[in-house]
């Protein structure tokens, strides 16, 4: 018995929508050496997730001008 298995199309919209929504983390690591001499070592770490902006006036509205 086989199953056919339903194919779901996601917009790149709605993915991405999907990620930001919940956050994600990307990490990684680059290191240079040299006749198996570490030369430099990178550690990268990113977290990526949406802002909202709780009222529409933005920063400029934050400031006391007097």
């Amino acid at each position: 018995m086989t199953r056919a298995i339903e194919r779901r199309e996601v917009a790149l919209v709605d993915l991405l929508d999907r990620v930001l929504a919940g956050g994600v983390v990307i990490a990684g690591e680059i290191t240079l050496s040299i006749a198996d001499i570490d030369l430099v070592r990178i550690s990268l770490r990113a977290l990526i997730a949406s802002v909202r902006m709780e009222n529409d006036e933005g920063w400029e509205g934050d400031r006391d001008d007097g």
